[in-house]
């Protein structure tokens, strides 16, 4: 029963005639047990809502909407802390914004939001070493926030035209990006240096220097991941859809993969990394790719625009905001099709809060 028809219940209840004062009683008792909350789960799919500027909270289980909560004008990524409590979610603006909205999970509400500036354009997200990394495109850089200070306490500059999409190796010691417009990705490292000698002589402690490395991939390459053995990384550019392969550890491409994915947007390996799952907002269609023989396994028409992409942790299912569509895509990866829909108007960035 949704809030306005328990409010409609409530009065009703309430103006009964005298001889109805038990039933009436009765009446508001069960419509309060009717009209309580659902809790969050403990496992949530999160699905932001481009249309309606809201979180939505999932359960992924009944695939019913649990809560939906006001985010920023603009939202485009959203992030779970590692405990599952709170949601961060980037408000883009195409560059021109500067704000992280705030969503305690637990109490289904927002926070106080997280003003970036001179971070313009917060995009991409992740969570790592207990912080909130995310990209500026607005400002060319990639930045950090703790929440245990409450303080951005680290960004660095690229250099590059759209740095959009953002990965962080569990260590925190890696940064990746993918730069859309100037058809790069950055791999920005965090190496301590040999000690120079400070005034004092020798001695001194060694400072900590990031290091930028950037290598050329096809055009408006946009969505990547890096394999589960972190040996390589995998981007797709929207423009004629080619897959660059980047082999980490020798810093340059690999492989490329004439796939065709025109309009490619998001691309995600499956846990087992057998899989990659790249999706296409100009079609709609799911390229799904082997890794290792790198040949086209199956192409999936989910409706006329797909794009995040969100996989369970057993690899059986996707989930794919399709923003065109209003919904969410469910996909089968045992069976390699479409096994149903969540609601959501203009459905984009997606990710699972597990609370700990």
């Amino acid at each position: 029963m949704n809030k306005t028809a328990c409010i409609k219940v409530f009065k009703a209840a309430m103006l009964g005639p005298g001889k109805l004062f038990t039933l009436s009683i009765l009446l508001i008792v069960f419509t309060a047990a009717s009209c309580k909350a659902q809790s969050t789960p403990l496992r949530s799919l999160l699905a932001l809502s481009k249309s309606d500027h809201t979180l939505s909270i999932i359960d992924p289980v009944t695939l019913k909407v649990i809560a939906s909560v006001p985010v920023g004008s603009d939202p485009h990524e959203v992030i779970a802390s590692a405990d599952g409590k709170t949601a961060y979610v980037s408000i883009y603006g195409g560059g021109s914004l500067h704000e992280l909205s705030v969503i305690d999970l637990v109490a289904q509400k927002p926070l106080p939001a997280l003003d970036t500036r001179p971070l313009m354009g917060p995009h991409g997200l992740t969570f790592a070493v207990g912080k909130v990394w995310f990209s500026a495109e607005g400002a060319k850089a990639v930045g950090r926030y703790d929440p245990a200070t409450n303080k951005f306490d680290w960004a660095m500059g690229t250099g590059q035209d759209r740095t959009h999409m953002i990965y962080v190796a569990a260590d925190g010691k890696k940064v990746y990006t993918t730069n859309v417009s100037s058809a790069t990705v950055s791999i920005l490292v965090d190496s301590p240096a040999k000690p120079t000698g400070p005034p004092g002589g020798a001695g001194a402690p060694a400072h900590h220097e990031w290091v930028q490395t950037v290598i050329p991939v096809a055009k408006s390459s946009e969505g990547f991941d890096v394999s589960p053995d972190g040996r390589e990384l995998w981007t797709a550019g929207a423009d004629d859809g080619t897959i660059s392969i980047i082999n980490i550890a020798a810093q340059k491409v690999s492989d490329k993969i004439d796939a065709k994915a025109v309009g490619a947007n998001r691309l995600q390996f499956t846990p087992d990394g057998k899989r990659v799952l790249v999706t296409s907002l100009r079609t709609g269609d799911l390229f799904i790719y082997d890794a290792v023989s790198h040949q086209e396994i199956k192409r999936l028409n989910t409706g006329r625009g797909a794009a995040g992409i969100l996989i369970d942790d057993d690899g059986s299912r996707a989930f794919i905001g399709c923003t065109a569509d209003n919904y969410v895509a469910v996909v089968d990866l045992k069976k390699l099709e479409v096994s149903g829909h969540i609601d959501i108007r203009g459905a984009d960035g997606l990710a699972w809060a597990i609370r700990r």
